[in-house]
């Protein structure tokens, strides 16, 4: 049988729909930057509840993380 498989480089070989993929990558920065924002201001706060305060003034800490956090993000 006769292979009709294409037999130059993989970039000529299928359309590719770069809408998608800058759609993708976008999100995948997003929720690297907004996942990494998350991850240290919980840990900043839990530390902050242990050492300073309760659990209500770290939940404070947190949430004033992750506002000046996604306003710098942007």
């Amino acid at each position: 049988m006769a292979d009709h498989s294409p037999t130059g480089p993989v970039e000529l070989g299928a359309q590719m729909d770069y809408a998608e993929h800058d759609r993708t990558y976008h999100g995948f920065l997003a929720l690297a930057k907004y996942g990494s924002l998350f991850c240290a201001a919980i840990l900043i706060a839990m530390a902050f509840g242990f050492f300073v305060g309760g659990f209500f003034s770290a939940a404070i800490v947190f949430i004033l993380i992750m506002a000046v956090g996604a306003l710098i993000l942007r």
